[in-house]
């Protein structure tokens, strides 16, 4: 069931708890939502000029690359952003080209980082989403705040959390696999290392020498290597646009790569899953994967 469909359906308005669990969460589908954040004050307020105003000089959190891939593999590494803390205007001018920088910006921190590094902003929004909350009975582990330019990209990988993201300006671009791609998607073990700025401004690759190896997706489904993943053309990708006053509605453990209009600025709510028999299933298909893979 859980390579049930062959694109992402909509629904014109919020469903009921209930309804939305029965519907949506038990049986782990996607959707993308309208009209369940159109009462959001942030959606008319939330202009670059606003977040400058709102912000200002507040000292922000700010994922840094050489090439927009924060997280993601590259030189036989799993390689993590450089965590820049900046002045938000500062990001700002970068993101309006006041400002020019080789390097590709981001905030995009998943630690709540709404809540926690932009509590001026939440009064826009909502702490949770009381369906979903209700739906699950319990409010969210996380309220994170995205903002960055478009060569910015999320690798292909899975969370254990129900996802609802929602794009209060621009659009994102999601390209997704259910759960029951994950035979055909290729994960392998990788030294964790992380962009550090050279004297000379350049970055270099520092390796995480105390941590353990990191399991990771190598493959890039916009172009895939299929003479070294050729597994890969058995599987199903969805993709979809979610756009201004739109939510998304990501199962937990649903495979899901990330792009975006350049200056997007989204939030979305982290609900932990529940470690039921889907969870089962995911984790019974994984160990046969690997098995195969191994023989």
């Amino acid at each position: 069931e859980l390579g049930w469909t062959e694109s992402i359906p909509y629904l014109d308005r919020p469903p009921s708890p209930l309804e939305f669990y029965r519907e949506w969460v038990s049986p782990n589908k996607p959707c993308i939502i309208q009209n369940a954040i159109s009462h959001w004050p942030a959606l008319k307020k939330w202009t670059l000029a606003y977040l400058r105003e709102a912000v200002g000089p507040k000292v922000v959190s700010v994922a840094v690359t050489p090439n927009g891939y924060a997280d993601a593999v590259f030189q036989d590494r799993f390689v993590m952003p450089e965590e820049r803390q900046m002045p938000f205007m500062d990001f700002l001018d970068i993101v309006e080209k006041k400002a020019t920088s080789p390097n590709v910006f981001y905030v995009q921190k998943q630690c709540s980082n709404l809540t926690e590094e932009l509590p001026e902003l939440v009064c826009d929004v909502q702490p949770d989403i009381p369906w979903m909350s209700e739906a699950l009975g319990k409010k969210p582990d996380a309220v994170n705040f995205w903002l960055g330019e478009s060569a910015a990209v999320t690798s292909l990988h899975k969370d254990h959390y129900e996802n609802l993201y929602c794009v209060i300006s621009g659009e994102k671009h999601f390209l997704l696999h259910p759960p029951s791609d994950r035979p055909f998607i290729p994960y392998e073990l990788y030294q964790p290392a992380t962009y550090q700025v050279s004297e000379d401004g350049s970055f270099e690759i520092v390796d995480e020498k105390s941590a353990d190896k990191v399991p990771w997706i190598p493959l890039d489904p916009l172009n895939p290597n299929l003479e070294q993943y050729p597994e890969y053309a058995q599987a199903k990708p969805l993709q979809c646009t979610v756009k201004a006053g739109e939510m998304l509605y990501l199962p937990s453990l649903w495979f899901h790569h990330v792009q975006q209009s350049h200056g997007c600025i989204a939030v979305n709510y982290w609900y932990d899953m529940e470690y039921d028999l889907k969870y089962s299933y995911y984790q019974l298909l994984d160990r046969l994967t690997k098995i195969v893979e191994v023989l």
